[in-house]
């Protein structure tokens, strides 16, 4: 029977696809269930030399095929020798890709072995690191396991559970196993860079970054307090905070200048009132040459060790609080007690005026009557008391125009002003304290910002902390006594105490400005900037354009603008100084990268202290000369005051004073050859000095 089911020899092989097409036409013709064949574990060994019909088992839907011609044969052969040379190239490792063998007959049939397909997974490389899984969860399987028969996964079953705190341990200790090698890399690099200084130098600033430890390794041991008595604009002060801060100690610092009170009690504990005095706790230390000689012998820090190994007692001099004022007092205005009534019985209201609507203001009639009613006087003694009222700033003219006179004239008080808003060392009301000599004002004030300076600017005063000082007692009192201003008498002032004063309130106005409103960034904010931010002083508002370009330039225009500061009857007018010295421009600092640097002058040796300004700022970055393109760079500064400085020939004679011997040898060669020089004005920087 089996040679009777066997096809003949001269037929071809049968593959697969044909055994795949048979039983695909058999379960069209069935009732659509496809026949599962067994399929045998094992490689197909196939007699190439003899070929022969395959069978599926016996099945007659296979086809016969016919004898193929000597050229197919030859062409067949060939493919097998192929296919035979490629199975000899297989590796073992590559076998687990390839699909499942199948088994042989006896008669050289094919036979598909099994009735139930099974399914395999194809795994990583063997040269691959295997995954391992987390303590607490099923094992992976064996390699044995890995590649062999597949089950297909369940569903877990109720009673089935994951041990979560193993899970939890397992991360845990890889992120700290990681964390520990990025701090111990972090470790590495701070060893490395333990003992180094790294330099910056950066455009118009030097940046030292050192190591903190090093900073402060003889502060860390102490438990005192050093303390020492100053004053503003001392030299032996300036050189003990120097040493100070240099050895990273920390330190407090009384400055007799901003605390009047606090020199009694320099003296009740020296028996002097000279500084600098420094304290180790309660204990007096010296001055400046006795911390010279200690440096000097090399026993600082061991004297330093046995006075402050223990805490500061309650004896030792108090650090300065914050928010508290020395009790002073001040006298009222004799004054102040008709202005009082006024306020309250004067009908205050808008009245037209030359066609314009003027608001909250009152007629000389209506005060001179007030008087006559509340003080029993006569009406020539009405007028002089309005006058005087005039004189002490607390009633103005609408206009400005005139002195109190009896009549239909209007007045407005000083708080009532349409500048006041504007004004801000202004709060409210009108100071109603009797005024201060000026002088005394400006010179208390000059102190207070001398001492912002020292404690919140770089040593050579490019740039300034102005967060620091706005968080300072220093500035909270410069706050309060800017209120002094408001009715001070400036006409007393001599020509030298008038140009002090006004440099001074420029430079500190800028600072105020900077840190209440802002460092302006565009041209508009820069006009605000220049001309909103104003203060009252002697009854009449000043911005930083009017004293700078009204009083200082004596009311010339500023730059890029037809209009002169001050009217021909405005009375500020009046102190406007009387010539024009171009070293003003180099003594006012406008908060800017570019501006000469901030400082505060004294009347008595003002001059002296511009023409150092004038020759610091020009031997730095405000002037430069190149040889090989027969340039000279000025300030822009020169540029937009050119009137003040002259003609281009002259600027060069005037700015030879101030040069250095190498600047000044440079600009005589080109000068003296008779050739051409060309004059190029830097770009100024408008960035905020901080």
């Amino acid at each position: 029977m089996e040679n009777e089911k066997a096809t003949p020899k001269d037929n071809t092989l049968l593959d697969g696809a044909i055994c795949s097409e048979a039983n695909a036409k058999e379960c069209e013709r069935g009732d659509g269930n496809f026949p599962r064949e067994p399929i045998s574990e094992g490689y197909v060994h196939e007699n190439h030399s003899d070929p022969k019909v395959l069978s599926t088992g016996g099945d007659s839907n296979c086809e016969q095929q016919k004898e193929s011609s000597p050229k197919e044969e030859l062409e067949r052969v060939k493919l097998d020798e192929e296919i035979e040379i490629d199975k000899k190239e297989i590796n073992v490792g590559d076998c687990e890709d390839l699909p499942a063998p199948v088994e042989k007959t006896a008669q050289g049939q094919t036979l598909l072995s099994e009735n139930k397909l099974q399914q395999r997974m194809i795994g990583p490389h063997s040269q691959l690191p295997k995954p391992e899984a987390p303590p607490g969860l099923q094992k992976s399987p064996s390699n044995s396991q890995e590649f062999g028969n597949f089950e297909r996964s369940q569903s877990l079953s109720e009673n089935f559970a994951v041990d979560m705190p193993a899970i939890g341990k397992f991360i845990r200790e890889r992120s700290n196993s990681f964390s520990m090698a990025i701090a111990k890399r972090l470790s590495s690099l701070n060893e490395e860079r333990k003992s180094t200084v790294t330099e910056f130098n950066l455009t118009g600033l030097k940046v030292v970054v050192q190591s903190r430890r090093e900073e402060e390794n003889v502060d860390l041991s102490l438990k005192g307090r050093i303390s020492f008595f100053s004053r503003s604009n001392c030299r032996d002060c300036a050189a003990v905070r120097s040493f100070f801060r240099e050895k990273g100690l920390r330190f407090v610092e009384i400055n007799i200048d901003v605390y009047p009170p606090r020199e009694k009690e320099l003296v009740e504990r020296t028996g002097s009132s000279s500084v600098p005095q420094i304290f180790f706790n309660e204990k007096l230390f010296g001055g400046l040459v006795a911390l010279n000689s200690l440096r000097n012998s090399g026993l600082f820090e061991q004297r330093l060790k046995e006075m402050l190994g223990r805490k500061c007692p309650d004896d030792a001099p108090a650090p300065p609080v914050y928010g508290f004022d020395d009790p002073e007092e001040d006298p009222t205005d004799v004054m102040v007690s008709i202005v009082r009534v006024a306020r309250q019985r004067l009908p205050i209201q808008d009245r037209l005026m030359r066609m314009k609507i003027v608001r909250n203001c009152f007629s000389g009639s209506e005060l001179v009557e007030l008087v006559l009613q509340q003080f029993d006087c006569g009406r020539k003694k009405a007028v002089e008391i309005g006058k005087e009222l005039t004189r002490k700033h607390f009633i103005h003219h609408v206009f400005g125009e005139k002195d109190f006179e009896d009549g239909n004239n209007f007045y407005r008080f000083l708080e009532h002003e349409t500048f006041i808003a504007k004004c801000f060392n202004f709060r409210g009301l009108t100071n109603d304290s009797e005024p201060k000599p000026v002088a005394v004002v400006a010179q208390r004030l000059t102190k207070i910002m001398s001492a912002m300076l020292e404690s919140y600017a770089s040593e050579d005063r490019r740039h300034v902390d102005y967060l620091g000082i706005s968080n300072s007692e220093e500035f909270r009192r410069y706050i309060n006594l800017s209120q002094d201003l408001q009715r001070v008498n400036i006409f007393e002032l001599s020509i030298d105490e008038k140009l002090a004063f006004f440099l001074n309130l420029y430079n500190a106005m800028v600072i105020h400005a900077v840190i209440r409103v802002g460092c302006p960034e565009g041209v508009i904010d820069r006009r605000s900037f220049f001309t909103d931010f104003q203060y009252i002083v002697g009854g009449h508002p000043y911005s930083l354009s009017a004293i700078q370009n009204g009083i200082l330039r004596n009311n010339q225009r500023p730059p890029y603008s037809l209009i002169k500061p001050f009217s021909s009857a405005d009375k500020r007018l009046q102190l406007a100084l009387p010539k024009v010295n171009p070293l003003i421009h180099f003594g006012i600092c406008n908060g800017k990268r570019s501006s000469p640097t901030v400082r505060f002058f004294s009347p008595q040796g003002i001059e002296a202290e511009l023409r150092y300004a004038t020759r610091e700022f020009l031997q730095g970055d405000g002037m430069k000369v190149d040889l090989e393109k027969r340039t000279v760079y000025l300030t822009r500064i020169i540029k937009w005051f050119n009137a003040d400085f002259g003609q281009d020939k002259d600027i060069f004679k005037w700015i030879m004073n101030y040069l250095d011997s190498t600047k000044a040898g440079l600009l005589t060669h080109l000068l003296s050859d008779g050739g051409p020089v060309n004059i190029v004005y830097q770009n100024y920087d408008w960035s905020v000095n901080s």
